[in-house]
């Protein structure tokens, strides 16, 4: 019972932030999923409805927190080899809070704005 409120209320969260936000190609949108254990992110153009570049944590060792600041650092690269500096950051229904500000903050630090 307490799963499916949670999750019926991360998805409104998700639907309502999903409303005011898009990825052009100009400024594509960084989408952050958490799960328990991993953390993945991806650069999305919304016109094209194309990936642009996607990371996770699954090969990476230490606390979940230290794994969100290397997909932060390891995205930010990767957008910087596709010719992207700004981005629209969404947080997928998650609080900004935890592992998605850990990878938000050291995604800012390696060159990306958002």
């Amino acid at each position: 019972m307490a799963v499916t409120n949670k999750l019926s209320r991360r998805e409104k969260i998700k639907f309502r932030i999903r409303k005011k936000i898009s990825g052009t190609t100009e400024r594509p949108r960084l989408c952050v999923f958490r799960s328990n254990s991993e953390i993945y992110a991806q650069i999305i153009d919304d016109a094209t409805g194309k990936t642009i570049a996607s990371v996770s944590s699954q090969k990476s060792t230490g606390t979940k927190t230290e794994k969100a600041k290397a997909v932060g650092a390891s995205i930010a690269s990767k957008a910087k080899d596709a010719n992207i500096a700004n981005v629209i950051f969404d947080r997928n229904g998650f609080l900004y809070h935890g592992r998605i500000k850990a990878l938000a903050d050291a995604a800012r630090e390696n060159g990306l704005q958002f």
